[in-house]
């Protein structure tokens, strides 16, 4: 058995004993491994984000919570290698690109036979060239998206000029490649959008944001037309805004 059908394999043996604890000698006979194996692997999961918990003591041991993991999911070899190329085409400057590795993990953990075999198969025939980009400055374009407070930013726009912003998020845009956080702008008093790989520096503030329309803003620039990614419809409600295609002014 293979690392990564290993830390499956753990998952599963904790939800079916779940809510009661195992200890790492009895996964070690389990699956045949050394104790040393199961704690690295259970750091791996811990790291990885799985909700798994340790609890001291005598009847103590390992646990997981069972409404909180992933369960087996049966995907096609096309799902398989679909999901695959979305995660390849997550970059630095991409938002949550840190999690989108995580979350990778998790679905490489829960897929198995042709799924696996597939997404593993096209995986090795993928490459990317590098980029160079702050990750805190993406991680502090999240926070802001995430906790809905204000951003202090410096952006660079086309021309080369740099300003200094506070701007209040409202979501952010796709299009040829290229994302950007639309939001806002204090400065200017209008809406605006933010090209990620132009933006030279971000703050976060704990000013709580105002809600803002992501249609409106989008109102007047040349992303009027976006609509919501069709993949992306089952996961959120039907509103006016259905899938970037095209850049707003910045």
């Amino acid at each position: 058995m293979n690392r990564t059908a290993r830390l499956y394999a753990l998952v599963e043996e904790l939800r079916a004993a779940a809510p009661r604890p195992l200890t790492v000698a009895a996964l070690a006979a389990r699956f045949e491994i050394s104790t040393r194996t199961v704690q690295r692997d259970l750091q791996a999961l811990m790291e990885t984000g799985v909700p798994v918990r340790t609890t001291p003591g005598r009847g103590g041991g390992w646990s997981i919570s069972p409404e909180m993991t992933l369960p087996p999911i049966h995907f096609t070899a096309e799902e398989a290698s679909a999901l695959t190329a979305a995660l390849a085409a997550v970059g630095a400057v991409t938002p949550y690109a840190g999690a989108a590795r995580t979350a990778a993990q998790k679905l490489a953990a829960s897929m198995a036979g042709p799924a696996s075999t597939a997404a593993r198969e096209l995986a090795a025939r993928i490459v990317t060239r590098p980029t160079r980009t702050d990750s805190g400055i993406r991680t502090a374009v999240e926070q802001a998206l995430t906790h809905n407070t204000a951003l202090r930013l410096s952006y660079t726009d086309a021309a080369g000029r740099e300003t200094d912003r506070v701007v209040e998020p409202a979501g952010l845009l796709t299009a040829e490649g290229r994302w950007y956080l639309i939001a806002w702008c204090r400065t200017r008093r209008a809406g605006r959008g933010f090209r990620l790989d132009r933006i030279t520096a971000a703050t976060p503030t704990d000013e709580q944001s105002q809600s803002h329309n992501l249609t409106e803003l989008l109102l007047g620039s040349t992303a009027t037309d976006a609509v919501r990614p069709t993949a992306l419809a089952s996961l959120a409600p039907q509103t006016d805004t259905e899938s970037p295609s095209r850049r707003p002014n910045a």
